[in-house]
């Protein structure tokens, strides 16, 4: 079973992704900010990561930066999932690795969607 890891201080969006997630049959991991996130990437290898940008701590940006600059991390897919919709957002965002960039308020059936062409 492929584990997705979601990155969220939200608890709605934390919630509904991960419903949504292991409706679908994925092992699914959640944090609530950066720091949290850090530690089960390095402890769980998430297949996939689900990753909101704006953090109280270590912020989307870094995370995907470390994954990918990581040897043994960089071949974790990493999706943002952002408020943070202006094209130069959405660029660093894909120049820092991301395979893809979805704006909030977003659509279950177009994450989804995102998630199973990556994995698949």
């Amino acid at each position: 079973m492929q584990k997705i890891l979601v990155v969220d201080d939200d608890p709605y969006i934390l919630m509904s992704l991960e419903f949504l997630m292991k409706k679908a049959g994925y092992e699914v991991m959640i944090a609530r900010d950066g720091t949290e996130a850090l530690e089960l990437i390095n402890n769980r290898k998430p297949a996939l990561i689900l990753l909101d940008i704006m953090m109280p701590d270590v912020d989307g940006y870094a995370i995907c930066a470390y994954v990918k600059e990581s040897p043994k991390l960089k071949d974790i897919k990493i999706v943002f999932i952002s408020a943070k919709t202006k094209e130069a957002d959405i660029e660093k965002g894909i120049r820092l690795g991301a395979s893809r960039y979805i704006s909030k308020p977003f659509s279950t059936r177009d994450v989804m969607q995102q998630v199973k062409e990556l994995l698949n």
